[in-house]
Order: C-alpha cells, then structure tokens, then sequence
C-alpha cells in the first residue's frame, strides 16, 4: 500500500493535464528499471544463471536489452536521460517520444516478476532466486501509476498490462460507466470502440474516436426508421423529452453536432475539413456527443 505525502494531503493531488513524459519522469522510469534489473526483477523470463548449476541469480541484462530493442522502437541502451557527446560535452536532459516510452513501459510489465531470495551460494556470494509474476507486476503497476500520478501525467498502467489515458474527472464517470445494449448488435460494437480509442494514448487513435463515434450518431439516428431518417430522429428526441422546450433544445443540439462532423476532419477528409488537433478539443467534442448519444440510448433502452 503506498502512502499519501504531505503536499497531497494539504493541496490534493496534482492535476492530470500532461500528456508527455518529461525528462524528469523518464529518469525516475530508468531509476525503477535498473533497479529491477540489478535485484533480478527480469530474471523469471531472462535468467541469468549459477554458473554452478542451473538456478536463477539475477537478469541477464544484455538478453533483455536485446529482446527490448527488437520489440520497441526509440528506446537506445544502456537507458540514460544524460546522454555524453565525445569526452567533455555534457547535453541537456531528454527524454525519449512518449508513444515509444509507453511501450518499453508494457514490455517491461510483461516480463516483470518479484524476485523471492531462496538458498543463499556462498561460494558465488548470491542467491538462488524463485519469482512471483503476479506480485511483481501489481508493484510495477503501482510503481508505474504513482510516478505518473506525481508528475501529473494522464496516463495509468492497467491491470491487463495496457496503458489507457485517463479522462477529466468530468468525462471519466460517463464514458467508463456500462452502456447497456441498444439493441443493435453493430452500434453497440461502434460505441465501445469509440470508447476504448478514446481512451488511448496515442494522439491519433483519440482523433479516430470522434470518427466512431459519429458514425455511431448516424447509426443511431437511422434505427427507428431506416426509410425515413427525419423522421426516425424525431422519433428518439421524442422518447427523450416531452417537455417542448427541452426537446428543441434537444432538437437543436442534434443538429448542430450533425454539422460539427460535417464541418471538421471527423467523418469527412476533404481539404477544406477543419483538422481537429488539440486534446482538449478531442475531449470537449467527444463528451457533447457521448452524453447525447447515452442520453437517447437510455430512452431507446427503456422505451
């Protein structure tokens, strides 16, 4: 169980804006990894052998950096964020992408184990180690999800070894919550994909989840009536409010998010589209659909 420190206790946590592992945070990753590597984190999968026998002793750390390397793209060895040009030129601190870092983060969850000392070698001076995979990841994890959460990262380690983006408090409740059934099969699949893009890391999987989730809309927007989509439209905003100044407002809420996907590069890429770059702007749109959407699939579920 990690603890509280005394700034989170007096001010809250601090905010989870960033979306870019900083030189600072990739330090503290290599310090996390080497420290690992030299306690024999890494050894279940790449052993590092008694040379009196076959027991484990530790991580064979050049297998590891091999397989590493061969998996994920960016990540130079040995790790290092103070990189030395030549004999006396010092560089400033760097981290590497932030797409790439994520990565060697889930290699290096998939191969962790919690190293357990068993018969102590005196003759070599080490131990014969055993290992418990799954202790060892639930402490990375922990490890992981705590650096991120001190540097105001948005990003959290899973337990299922993925690494999603975690929405603004605001959206999180709403998008994270079970959506029942709509009652078709490929809407219902078009929704939890645009959900799970959503909550990606990867900037351009994010964008891809306003594309789903408008065509999700459109979907939606057909099943009442197929024939008639005005009238199919009518038919959901009906079932939603029957109060006549809500249901405009509704009415005209639908209509504008029609036009938003029309107008920006969401389900259309013509050159004149409006490219749609920011997070937060992902954010914003993606939480004005959604909660229309949830909203009519409620009526439609209960209708």
């Amino acid at each position: 169980m990690t603890f509280k420190y005394f700034s989170e206790s007096e001010m809250g946590p601090v905010p989870r804006t960033s979306e870019i592992i900083s030189e600072k945070v990739w330090g503290g990753l290599i310090a996390t990894i080497n420290s690992l590597l030299s306690s024999g984190g890494f050894g279940e999968d790449f052993p590092e052998p008694c040379p009196d026998g076959g027991c484990v002793t530790g991580t064979n750390q050049q297998a590891f950096a091999l397989a590493m390397q061969a998996e994920i793209q960016g990540i130079g060895w040995p790790l290092d964020n103070h990189p030395v040009v030549g004999v006396s030129y010092w560089v400033a601190p760097f981290a590497p992408d932030t797409l790439s870092v994520l990565d060697f983060i889930q290699f290096c969850n998939e191969h962790v184990s919690m190293p357990i000392q068993g018969h102590y070698h005196d003759f070599f001076k080490h131990y014969h180690l055993s290992f418990n995979r799954e202790m060892g990841r639930k402490q990375f994890r922990e490890r992981i999800n705590k650096l991120f959460m001190r540097n105001g990262l948005v990003f959290e380690l899973q337990g299922n070894g993925s690494v999603i983006r975690i929405a603004h408090p605001i959206l999180s409740e709403l998008i994270q919550s079970p959506l029942a059934s709509t009652g078709d099969k490929p809407l219902d699949g078009m929704l939890g994909e645009a959900r799970m893009k959503f909550l990606s890391p990867n900037p351009q999987l994010r964008r891809e989840s306003l594309e789903r989730l408008w065509d999700s809309w459109e979907r939606l927007k057909s099943l009442n009536d197929p024939a008639n989509k005005k009238l199919s439209v009518a038919n959901l905003l009906n079932q939603a409010a029957t109060e006549t100044t809500l249901r405009a407002r509704l009415e005209e809420e639908a209509r504008q998010l029609t036009d938003i996907g029309n107008t920006f590069m969401i389900r259309h890429s013509e050159v004149n589209k409006v490219p749609i770059q920011e997070s937060k702007h992902i954010d914003w749109l993606f939480h004005r659909m959604f909660s229309l959407i949830y909203l009519l699939v409620i009526d439609r579920r209960d209708d």
